[in-house]
């Protein structure tokens, strides 16, 4: 079903961008903030996931528009890559999955999906596409600075080709050969958002330990080359097909799939022969540190497109190992085939080599046993692997049969045993990719070793150390994230920042590279500061030289010496460096937790090498991944959701306030149809109820102590509100501004007719609250108020201290107390009162109360001790000791305020008798002679009358 506002927003809509009360110019003076999203990919429509973050970046923006600041929060869109290359080939070469995806789930019209295999248009079309769902949802963009990455935009080429020489001459890109995820149908460098699959992938290096199998070797691939002591056995998947090739001076054996990645990373490869795996299965090979014998050995676990498709067999470290062999034992006919006895099996024993404390002496045996695993195809080998691999590699030292390596820790072994094990020959190495990577031209991709390309030197310690130091200088929110990128720096080494195909600027002294996907997206932000000059044709593209451009972004020559070089406008110059000058640094990169092992640890590396301290980023901010009704949502899944159907059914309030408030922090967000219907539910009952008391005339009457109570609340939650704000805690900072508020408000309702004035004065400050969370339905009902401006840029509230009543909050916090209690009675009881009794404390426990504040740090002996000393007191021991020990654990106990609980109850008995429909009858438990029939007067204690109902 529509959305039934959409005319209410589209009227804001046109109120906001016909007045440009988004677009943010240099004002001196003025405090500033400058908040950015990273541009998306434009292969595809906007989806939950950019609403969610966005609408963040959205919420931060308008929040401190109100505070006060100049608040810049502009757009662009990323062409970069393969991404839009990739789907517009596959569009032209008829790809099913591709068209559908067009289709069915992005909704192209026939008219526009025809021209798909023209990547501009497929971009242009996907952008407008996109801008018009961001202008729906209230995004509070600065459109005239929107642009596009790519030679598509010439200005913004110039900027990268400007960043990638800056680069240069700091030291810090230079040629190199390094192992890079590598697609063989482009024939190219596949960065993360060139992947369909395998984002966040990287190469990971195996070690080839090479087993002697006459005169050629099986070169067994490992993650764990200290367990090179503990090997028993090689293993080999008998249906795999098995490949002897020459590799330099050596023959190897190993898997068909191998063979492909090999040829990608070493030179002279000759295959001789292939031949089933079965074929070798039965046979021995010899041990490269004791030359003693072993059986090789058939595993079905053993994957042929793992690495090199022979597996060491360590049952005392390697639960699939061990399994492996238990099945074995089990299996005769399996092992008569391959011509190996039941004895021969049975002989092999685990041998220990790491010593942990978590662990006895054969680890993988006893996690097998504990988790109940019975046959290597059993799913919990995965999690008991890993367990055993993290413990052992943090926990673990090796034993003495390890030889010189015994007594070091595992952790530390690693670096120093590869060296060892290369030097002396007995081990090579072997990338591959750490899960599986699919290109955006739908090829699978691997690991190559790339010569003469090149890299950002990201290993660089110098460089390390300044992004270190601009850590610690920023703010991560949540805090538990920058762990995250503390880590990422540490293991970051050089990065491919080339590649030769799709869209991208051409590297400026090497025309043949391609400036790849993430390393043009890293300082693009200080373009928004110039690109409202390009846009509006005051400077050309021809026109920003490098030299015009070190000028304007890190200030250096003279605005006279460069106009006067490349005939510019020397104010023009002047005017863009002070533009430049006043938005830099980047406030606020706000971004999904994805982005910490690339995009962002890179935003901040490069931000270092170019700019100065005082332009490094301020604040980044993460959030986790979109859901939907608790699965990842996919495309293949068929739970993908446009932004553009999200509006459509929802439209942008309610959009925007289940998105920000299904989570926070690092938790991923879940979009849950029931919610989402919830929160428009609660936002139509929201309007009602505000259009009824702007309108309803209420009553102008002098402040009661009820008026008093919700002024002074709104403080609390005006106070709560804007630090929940600040961290960017949307759904914290959504439940005190929007829950908390109306849950007070439904109170004070309820308590009688409203003070007109008061009413008045809390809605002016609830709106401004949750303006940013739902922009459209505030900015009317502030329209309705009859307010001045727009809601969108009205000062955000303050705290009022000389509104804070404490008393007052007691009083009444007293009241919902009495008012619930006698409600849970009623319904025990099932009876109608008559009337209702309420016996107020007696003195003495307010006093007991008042000592037991003042003593520190006391526990229950040393209170009663103090209380004791007053002959008062004295007298009613027992009673004393009694409620101590009630006293002892009442929280902040020197914060609590007595009160008047008989006049309090006095002045609102009215309320109460109105409640219930029956006579209220406050007593106080110190008269004496006082109609008590069940003597509920000595219950009674400070803030919590006795009750009892007749």
């Amino acid at each position: 079903m529509a959305y039934k506002y959409k005319s209410l927003e589209r009227k804001w809509r046109d109120r906001w961008e016909d007045e440009g009360i988004f677009e943010a110019d240099p004002e001196r003076g003025k405090p500033k903030k400058f908040t950015t999203f990273p541009f998306p990919y434009m292969n595809g429509p906007l989806h939950l996931g950019h609403a969610f973050t966005s609408s963040r970046c959205d919420v931060y923006a308008r929040f401190k528009r109100m505070q006060g600041y100049n608040v810049l929060f502009p757009w662009s869109w990323h062409l970069t890559g393969e991404p839009i290359a990739g789907a517009a080939e596959r569009f032209r070469n008829g790809d099913e999955s591709q068209i559908k995806i067009f289709r069915d789930i992005d909704k192209v019209p026939e008219n526009d999906l025809k021209n798909f295999g023209n990547l501009e248009y497929l971009a242009n079309y996907y952008i407008k596409d996109a801008k018009a769902s961001l202008k729906k949802l209230g995004h509070s963009i600065d459109w005239r600075r929107e642009f596009t990455t790519t030679s598509l935009h010439p200005s913004f080429d110039k900027f990268i080709e400007w960043q990638y020489l800056t680069l240069r001459k700091s030291g810090y890109v230079r040629k190199g050969t390094h192992p890079v995820i590598w697609c063989p149908h482009d024939q190219s460098p596949t960065g993360d958002h060139d992947r369909l699959k395998g984002e966040g992938a990287s190469p990971l290096e195996f070690i080839l330990i090479k087993f002697k199998y006459g005169d050629t070797f099986l070169p067994a691939a490992t993650l764990r080359p200290e367990t090179i002591f503990g090997v028993t056995n090689i293993w080999i998947n008998p249906a795999a097909t098995m490949v002897l090739a020459k590799i330099e001076n050596e023959k190897w054996i190993v898997s068909r799939e191998a063979i492909i990645k090999l040829k990608e990373q070493m030179d002279n490869i000759v295959i001789e022969k292939e031949f089933p795996g079965s074929e070798i299965v039965g046979k021995t090979c010899v041990h490269p540190l004791n030359n003693e014998s072993m059986l090789i050995l058939p595993a079905t676990f053993v994957n042929p497109d793992n690495s090199s498709g022979v597996v060491m067999g360590v049952p005392s470290h390697a639960p699939f190992d061990h399994v492996a062999l238990e099945d074995l034992k089990r299996n005769l006919k399996e092992l008569q085939k391959y011509g190996i006895s039941l004895r021969e099996i049975q002989d092999i024993r685990p041998i220990s080599l790491i010593r942990s404390p978590s662990y006895g002496e054969n680890p993988a045996i006893e996690i097998c046993s504990k988790m109940g695993i019975t046959n290597q195809n059993d799913e919990k080998l995965e999690v008991a692997t890993e367990e055993i691999y993290k413990n052992e590699f943090y926990k673990g030292v090796l034993r003495a049969n390890t030889g010189k390596y015994k007594g070091i820790e595992v952790s530390k072994v690693k670096k120093i045993l590869i060296k060892d094990l290369v030097e002396t020959g007995i081990a090579d190495i072997l990338y591959e990719t750490s899960e599986e990577v699919i290109c955006r031209c739908s090829t699978k991709c691997i690991v190559k070793i790339l010569k003469d390309q090149w890299f950002l030197e990201y290993s660089n310690d110098a460089w390390k150390k300044k992004v270190r130091e601009a850590l610690a200088k920023m703010e991560i929110l949540p805090t538990e994230a920058r762990a995250n990128f503390e880590y990422t720096i540490g293991w970051l080494e050089d990065k491919a920042c080339t590649r030769r195909t799709g869209l991208g600027t051409r590297l400026p002294w090497d025309k043949e590279w391609i400036v790849e996907t993430l390393s043009d997206s890293t300082v693009y932000m200080a373009f928004y500061a110039l690109s409202k000059f390009t846009n509006s044709h005051k400077i050309k593209s021809e026109e920003l030289n490098t030299e015009v451009l070190d000028y304007l972004f890190l200030n250096i020559g003279k605005a006279l010496d460069v106009s006067r070089k490349y005939n510019i406008n020397v104010e023009l110059l002047e005017e863009i460096r002070e533009e430049i000058e006043y938005w830099m640094p980047v406030d606020l990169r706000v971004s999904g937790k994805d982005l910490i092992p690339n995009h962002l640890t890179f935003f901040i590396f490069q931000h270092t090498a170019i700019f100065s301290r005082g332009n490094w980023p301020k604040k980044i901010s993460v959030n986790g991944y979109m859901r939907v009704e608790g699965e990842k949502m996919s495309k293949s899944k068929g739970n993908f959701i446009t932004l553009k159907a999200l509006l459509q059914e929802h439209g942008a309030d309610v959009t925007r306030a289940a998105l920000l408030y299904s989570a926070e922090g690092l938790r991923d967000p879940d979009w849950r149809t029931k919610s989402v219907q919830d929160m428009k539910t609660k936002q139509r009952a929201f309007r009602i109820l505000l259009e009824n008391l702007i309108i309803n005339e209420g009553i102008k009457t002098d402040i009661r102590c009820i008026d008093n109570w919700i002024l002074s609340r709104m403080q609390r939650h005006i106070h709560r509100t804007t630090l929940a704000y600040e961290k960017l805690e949307t759904r914290t900072a959504f439940q005190y501004a929007f829950f908390d508020i109306w849950k007070d408000l439904r109170w004070y309702l309820r308590r009688g007719q409203p003070n007109k004035i008061v009413i008045m004065q809390v809605i002016s400050q609830w709106l401004r609250l949750i303006s940013p969370f739902i922009p459209f339905i505030t900015e009317e009902l502030w329209f309705q108020m009859k307010e001045k401006g727009f809601i969108s840029l009205a000062p955000w509230p303050k705290v009022d201290k000389s509104r804070i009543s404490e008393k007052s909050e007691v009083k009444e916090d007293l009241i919902k107390e009495i008012s619930g209690d006698i409600e849970n009675i009623l319904e025990v009881i099932e009876k109608r009162p008559k009337k209702v009794y309420l016996y107020t404390s007696p003195k003495w426990k307010w006093d007991v109360l008042k000592i037991a504040s003042k003593i520190k740090d006391q526990d229950q002996k040393g209170i009663i001790k103090e209380v004791l000393k007053y002959e008062e007191l004295k007298v009613r021991m027992k009673e004393v000791i009694k409620y101590v020990s009630l006293v002892n654990k009442i929280p902040n106990l020197s914060k609590v305020i007595r009160i008047d609980e008989m006049e309090t109850i006095e002045d609102a008995k009215s309320f109460l008798e109105k409640e219930f429909n029956c006579d209220i009858i406050v007593k106080n438990s110190d008269e004496r002679g006082i109609y008590d029939p069940m003597k509920k007067g000595g219950q009674s204690i400070p803030l919590k009358p006795a009750i009892y109902v007749e």
